[in-house]
């Protein structure tokens, strides 16, 4: 959505049915998700997966715009019918960075948290510097009629946290991806 509409330095989704405008991402919030991406498409080579950025994921016309997801490479027969993105039944895993802000906060650690599990996305992957000293948490097991996951790992920054399903099983987050925390 953003580029339509949508001011300057800002971008816009649909979450739980709601717009919510908010800024585009610091330099560190960019540097985590490229580092992710990045290593996401070196662990996924010669898989039919690829990892994604600036891609809206739809599902029930609401939009979102994760920071990475993971897809099939050529994921065209997820392509929502409006040829706006991809519908979320063909999405492995979404990953967000949490930016600063009270609504950032309570956007991508609780409303994407339900609205990713209410669309069935298998892994949700959060990395998080604004919790204690920083921390990785992944999330598994969508139990989408209730829009919560059975099962969460939250490790502190240092900690290497593995993803435990899907085309990344066993793909590692380390401080390779998320740095250390520089914030007193």
């Amino acid at each position: 959505m953003e580029g339509h509409g949508t001011p300057r330095g800002l971008h816009a989704e649909i979450v739980e049915g709601f717009i919510e405008v908010s800024p585009t991402g610091r330099y560190s919030h960019g540097r985590i998700a490229n580092r992710l991406r990045h290593a996401l498409d070196m662990f996924l080579d010669n898989s039919d997966f690829s990892a994604y950025q600036d891609m809206n994921v739809i599902h029930r016309r609401k939009v979102r715009i994760p920071d990475v997801f993971i897809s099939l490479e050529d994921a065209e027969e997820h392509v929502a019918e409006d040829g706006l993105g991809i519908d979320a039944g063909g999405v492995e895993l979404i990953a967000e960075v949490v930016p600063p802000g009270k609504d950032s906060l309570a956007r991508d650690r609780d409303r994407k948290r339900r609205a990713y599990a209410r669309a069935g996305i298998p892994v949700y992957l959060i990395i998080d510097d604004y919790d204690e000293q920083g921390s990785v948490r992944v999330l598994s097991d969508p139990t989408p009629d209730r829009a919560r996951y059975a099962s969460e790992v939250r490790m502190p920054y240092g900690s290497a946290v593995t993803i435990p399903e899907g085309p990344a099983k066993g793909f590692v987050i380390t401080e390779a991806i998320t740095g250390t925390l520089r914030r007193p």
